[in-house]
């Protein structure tokens, strides 16, 4: 098939090595060069990278410009694919391939609509999620459902672990749904129930509420483990006004109440120490102090620069 392929992410690139090595003839419409790093120089994205390596034909596209649409309309797409592309697609680009254009999606819509569905799903403490290809639509992750694939959450993912086991789903619901398309077959079904959002990060977003349970610290932990990480501001203690970011942490105890929230609880032989929550303590294992390298808590502790009493911020998201 003649496929239309946007994407931006190294989870794209999975998808269109997939279709590449299914010899189906690709033209790539992925995100312009962006700057990064602390030189702000000009970085390709993942898929940029493989079109270059593998000779695939590719446009970078910042608007969808009559020039543009004429490109995409001289190639004469069979349909369009969506993985992670980042941005909204016009309606005079995704209905001009034969069989429209669908995107595949980490999570069961309408549930989780939107940029983070995977950190999300574990911040909230899912159980379930899965993968869905879906046609697109003028709005957001709206359009009727093709297929859908359900996979469990087990209670020691993290969004690594968790993308690991996404990215071949959905490439097997990508093929699943070319498959329908060659054979003429076009079934969709409306999305029913309430939709959920899962809008895009930022760094703030993995700042800890310390009024939260330990259990929901221990799966915003899980759903920001990739990035943003999660972290709190020592507001009591010498280290007062110092950010400290957790790299490791465990619930250490789900049930009991605590008397204050954010506060140094316990130093924990050869494992690290505790902070309180609303309900039950997180045990740090493994902290970054900021402009320090990564190390372990009881490494850290032994220092003498955390104690006993000292206290987090209560504030965050």
């Amino acid at each position: 098939m003649k496929i239309l392929f946007f994407g931006t992410s190294i989870v794209s690139r999975y998808y269109l090595e997939e279709l590449c090595k299914n010899n189906h003839k690709v033209l790539v419409i992925t995100k312009s060069d962006r700057p990064a790093f602390r030189g702000r120089r000009f970085v390709f994205s993942a898929v940029k990278v493989y079109a270059i390596e593998n000779d695939v034909d590719f446009m970078q596209v910042e608007k969808f410009t009559t020039d543009v649409i004429k490109k995409i309309k001289k190639f004469g797409a069979d349909v369009g694919v969506v993985v992670s592309y980042g941005k909204l697609i016009p309606r005079s680009i995704f209905s001009l391939p034969k069989y429209k254009t669908f995107n595949v999606h980490f999570s069961l819509l309408p549930k989780l609509r939107g940029a983070s569905p995977v950190q999300y799903a574990l911040c909230n403490g899912e159980t379930e999620t899965g993968v869905s290809s879906f046609y697109i639509g003028d709005d957001l992750d709206s359009g009727d459902i093709i297929i859908q694939e359900r996979i469990v959450i087990d209670v020691n993912d993290t969004a690594e672990t968790l993308f690991s086991k996404l990215i071949p789903l959905g490439i097997v619901v990508m093929n699943k749904t070319l498959e329908f398309f060659e054979s003429g077959e076009y079934k969709s079904t409306p999305q029913i129930g309430v939709p959920s959002f899962a809008p895009s990060l930022k760094k703030r977003s993995g700042l800890i509420n310390w009024n939260k349970s330990a259990s929901d610290v221990y799966n915003k932990f899980r759903g920001l483990y990739l990035w943003p990480g999660v972290y709190s501001i020592v507001s009591f203690g010498k280290l007062t006004g110092k950010r400290i970011k957790f790299i490791e942490i465990k619930v250490f105890n789900s049930d009991s109440l605590n008397c204050g929230f954010g506060i140094v609880c316990s130093i924990e032989k050869n494992r690290g120490f505790t902070v309180s929550c609303a309900a039950g303590k997180i045990l740090v294992v493994k902290m970054k102090l900021e402009s320090k390298p990564v190390m372990d808590a009881w490494s850290f502790v032994q220092g003498g620069q955390l104690s006993v009493g000292d206290r987090f911020s209560v504030e965050g998201m």
